[in-house]
């Protein structure tokens, strides 16, 4: 594999990892609920104020309603720039589709599908495939991990990571695409989103404990995160930040829709070169 196309697809995997665990949701326990009737609000006394944990707590189980998004990504990761669209299914299967810039050549394209535990990177008529289960460990050791974390995400992972943020707190309300948002944010070190990860349910702790391991591989010990929740209880945007070993990770996403048909198929088998079998046959090509 040469360095570009290592390069390249270690930056687009390490952003679809963020984007598969930055969406919201619960962290599959049941969300916490009011047991108490609220009061009703006299004419001269102002509603509470709602606190952050709140906040997360709605958008966690507004989330369970979700099996397939779209949405707008930008940043950096892996030394990278990241900017593009794409849709994202995520029950019955995962499965992701993605039109990006190119990181090395100004104005050109490139698409990306992952799904069944490869990634084909290319463009229409020309693909290249990436199979993240058989590829040599060596050459893609970084490339295998952030790919099964996304194979298993859930968009709920997020918000419940942030929930763990011991400096959570409400930066404000702000528009976004003429919605209504409000802003919330916190920081959060690996070593505690696995404490966090050891009371979740077992489906969401195999996720979070793959996704942590990715963190790992790219060397972030560290994630400050800010989220925007529409009046919907809907996420709009993340921003995802972390310093990696390979560059620092900058990524924001912005949500454009849910719950429409997304169908994600692999390029027709006589227009992909897979990978693996390039680099049976051509060993030194890898470097």
């Amino acid at each position: 594999m040469n360095a570009y196309r290592t390069k390249t697809a270690a930056a687009l995997l390490a952003a679809l990892l963020l984007a598969g665990g930055a969406t919201a949701c619960e962290n599959g326990d049941d969300a916490k609920k009011d047991t108490g009737a609220s009061a009703p609000v006299k004419p001269s006394e102002q509603p509470a104020e709602v606190t952050p944990a709140a906040y997360l707590e709605k958008a966690k189980k507004k989330s369970e309603e979700i099996t397939s998004l779209r949405y707008s990504m930008s940043g950096e990761a892996a030394g990278q720039k990241i900017a593009g669209e794409g849709a994202m299914r995520i029950k019955p299967t995962v499965a992701m589709s993605m039109t990006m810039d190119s990181p090395t050549k100004p104005g050109e394209k490139v698409q990306i599908r992952l799904l069944d535990g490869a990634m084909y990177m290319g463009t229409e008529g020309k693909w290249l495939k990436f199979d993240l289960k058989t590829l040599a460990p060596d050459q893609a050791k970084q490339l295998d991990s952030l790919g099964s974390a996304q194979q298993g995400q859930n968009p709920a992972d997020s918000a419940d990571s942030l929930s763990a943020a011991k400096d959570l707190k409400k930066v404000g309300d702000e528009t976004i695409d003429g919605q209504k948002t409000t802003h919330l944010s916190g920081t959060v070190s690996v070593d505690e989103l696995r404490a966090h990860s050891a009371t979740s349910a077992p489906e969401a702790k195999e996720r979070q404990e793959k996704n942590l391991a990715a963190l790992e591989a790219q060397g972030i010990k560290t994630l400050t995160m800010d989220l925007w929740i529409d009046e919907n209880d809907q996420m709009k945007q993340v921003r995802t930040r972390g310093a990696g070993t390979s560059g620092p990770m900058d990524v924001t996403m912005k949500f454009l829709d849910v719950n429409m048909p997304v169908e994600v198929t692999a390029p027709p088998a006589e227009q992909v070169v897979d990978l693996a079998e390039m680099m049976k046959g051509d060993p030194a090509g890898s470097a």
